[in-house]
């Protein structure tokens, strides 16, 4: 799978001790799926839950979704055990809770060779360390774990999710910086349906590549939002349009409804037109 080309506008976490829910996964209209040995999984359960996801990942057909394991923390009962069980499983890539520094990156990263790792961002001390997260060389993924930093900061929930729009913010200029994908946190009222709605859409303003969701029923709604819109595609080929007419004609920028277009422009459109691209071919798949 390649990565910088595979939209992830839906990440559904999945436990991964239910077997109905690991079936039922295989025909979600989800962008990539989180199974979850961690927060999902009670404690009597992980040793079965393992043994189970290692099994259904190696016989099940999960098509062109993603398939991402968050496992239990190193400093867990349970953390090295989850990494060796993924050792020759097919996934896209290992999912390390807590991340507080890159050395929590390494830690896994020499368990596990030849697998790309992803960072669940959730405490203060992983903003504040986000810029060196994203730099190690075997990371590729970010996830923001929004409810376990609002527990740290203490805050209350605000729909404008402003007390945490820092450690969102720094987590972006990091995964921006080092060409990593970053997705972001849940929405707990999963029949909020425009509520989910209108986080997603300050999600995607942001810059975020797309949403983690914890019920099938929020992947709609996901799916829809961080998805070119038919006016942003119209829009981006007009664009390329008019500034390979202006190039012809010798000039460096075109005009387009008004506005200037110059090659900053092309490239975002060029982008839009390549995730609209690779949104239809996923959904043909």
């Amino acid at each position: 799978m390649d990565r910088l080309s595979h939209p992830w506008r839906s990440v559904l976490y999945i436990p991964g001790s239910k077997e109905r829910a690991l079936e039922k996964a295989q025909g979600l209209p989800a962008d990539a799926i989180i199974f979850d040995l961690e927060d999902a999984v009670a404690m009597e359960e992980k040793p079965r839950a393992r043994a189970l996801l290692a099994e259904t990942l190696r016989s099940a057909d999960y098509g062109q979704r993603a398939r991402i394991v968050r496992i239990n923390g190193l400093d867990t009962a349970w953390g090295r055990d989850d990494v060796a069980a993924m050792v020759g499983v097919p996934l896209e890539a290992i999912l390390i809770p807590k991340v507080n520094s890159a050395a929590d990156v390494q830690a896994v990263a020499d368990l596990i060779p030849g697998v790309d790792l992803w960072a669940m961002m959730e405490t203060p001390l992983g903003m504040l360390n986000a810029a060196e997260i994203a730099a190690h060389p075997r990371l590729v993924g970010m996830v923001m774990g929004t409810n376990d930093l609002a527990k740290d900061l203490g805050t209350r929930f605000r729909p404008d999710r402003l007390p945490m729009i820092t450690g969102l913010g720094l987590c972006l200029l990091a995964a921006r910086a080092h060409g990593v994908t970053i997705v972001d946190g849940v929405y707990n009222a999963f029949k909020d349906a425009e509520g989910l709605r209108g986080e997603c859409t300050q999600g995607r303003d942001m810059g975020f590549d797309g949403k983690t969701l914890i019920h099938p029923d929020q992947l709609a709604v996901a799916n829809e939002v961080f998805a070119p819109s038919d006016a942003e595609i119209d829009l981006a080929r007009r664009q390329i349009a008019a500034f390979d007419a202006a190039r012809a004609a010798g000039q460096g920028v075109a005009v387009v409804d008004g506005k200037i277009v110059e090659n900053l422009h092309i490239v975002t459109a060029q982008a839009t037109l390549a995730k609209a691209q690779a949104i239809a071919a996923l959904s043909a798949g």
